[in-house]
Order: structure tokens, then sequence, then C-alpha cells
């Protein structure tokens, strides 16, 4: 359930996940490689993510990375 401090709404990462269909190891490998912002958080240290970073995370599932890979030796 989302929370509301100073009239911003938030999101915990376990809201984020259900929100955005992504596992929390996926949310917090793309966090420590620097995919996505790391968020704010809290007084207890938890994260709490915007609107706006579930737009963001949204938009990363759906991009498509084109990698090249080198054709192999006959």
């Amino acid at each position: 359930m989302p929370i509301e401090i100073n009239g911003h709404t938030y999101y915990r990462t376990k809201e984020v996940c259900r929100k955005t269909g992504i596992s929390r190891a996926t949310l917090l490998r793309w966090l420590k490689e620097g995919i996505l912002e790391e968020p704010y958080r809290d007084r207890r240290g938890w994260r709490l993510f915007t609107l706006n970073d579930l737009d963001i995370i949204r938009a990363e599932i759906t991009r498509i990375r084109v990698e090249r890979v080198p054709a192999r030796a006959r």
C-alpha cells in the first residue's frame, strides 16, 4: 500500500515489484548495476519509490537491448 509523506506518494519495494511485475532480485540488481537510480529512503532505511520511478522501471522492462553476437567460426 502506498504511503503519504508531506503530501507525496511513495511505494515500498514490495509494492513496486507487484505493480511492475518484476522480482525483488531483479529490482535490486538493476539498482546495484546503476540501471536505476537509488530511490529515497525512510528513517529505517527502507527504499521509497515515486510514481516517476515506477514509470522508469516500466520503461526499462520494455526496453530492448541489442547485443552483437560474433559469428561462429566454421
